[in-house]
């Protein structure tokens, strides 16, 4: 595990180390991001106190789909923030980690070769203000005298479990657990999907594959692959 004070974005150097061999099971944490980012190419604020962090998996000849690591971190998060936050914790499709309904942790998955990097950004000690959608963090949450470095001990070991299971018995012990701590069947959502249609509808389920079926108002699903969910209360 590697700590560094400020850098563009741990998971633009885990990239690097990918590529000089770096082998699966790395941490990277930075105090400060420059240039973090998160999914659909939004910028993420990093501020002081709060988890930056990345690692690699390489890939192996039998590993479930790659994209279903998203799945396997989101557990990961979940677990390490549910028992600390005063209210609920919840899993947003793909990856977000929300309590109440306000979101704590963010995870972003790029593919480098014959391995996947897991970005995640945790909202330890401060989060920012005026966005579009709530926001929060472990602070506000009545956990303030949790502390990245702590919290990224604890991630390994979560994430190691998770990553463990994911490789001997396949994605459903994952997807299942994943659907537990999810919202709910039958929260509405709204989806913003790459081409910039939008979707209503209500949570269904996630398909074997780990993709999101949104129930529509017409009584039937579909399936999606990639896009922004909000949830609509």
């Amino acid at each position: 595990m590697r700590f560094v004070e400020e850098t563009g974005s741990t998971n633009a150097d885990m990239m690097a180390w990918v590529e000089q061999g770096v082998p699966e099971g790395a941490w990277l944490r930075a105090g400060r991001q420059t240039g973090g980012r998160g999914r659909m190419g939004r910028s993420w604020e990093s501020r002081e106190g709060n988890l930056y962090c990345s690692t690699a998996v390489r890939l192996r000849a039998l590993d479930p789909t790659p994209h279903t690591l998203a799945l396997v971190a989101a557990n990961a998060v979940h677990a390490l923030i549910a028992p600390l936050a005063d209210g609920q914790a919840r899993i947003k499709w793909p990856n977000d980690v929300l309590v109440d309904d306000a979101k704590i942790a963010g995870i972003l998955l790029e593919r480098a070769g014959d391995a996947v990097i897991v970005g995640i950004g945790i909202n330890v000690k401060d989060h920012p203000q005026g966005l579009d959608r709530p926001v929060t963090s472990l602070a506000a949450q009545g956990a303030g005298e949790a502390e990245a470095g702590d919290m990224l001990e604890r991630l390994t070991g979560l994430f190691a479990h998770w990553l463990a299971i994911w490789r001997a018995q396949g994605l459903d012990p994952v997807r299942t657990h994943w659907l537990l701590n999810a919202h709910p069947t039958g929260t509405p959502m709204r989806v913003n999907l790459p081409d910039e249609s939008v979707l209503e509808g209500r949570f269904e389920t996630l398909d074997r594959d780990g993709m999101l079926i949104l129930r529509l108002a017409d009584g039937g699903t579909r399936a999606i692959h990639a896009g922004d969910i909000l949830l609509i209360r």
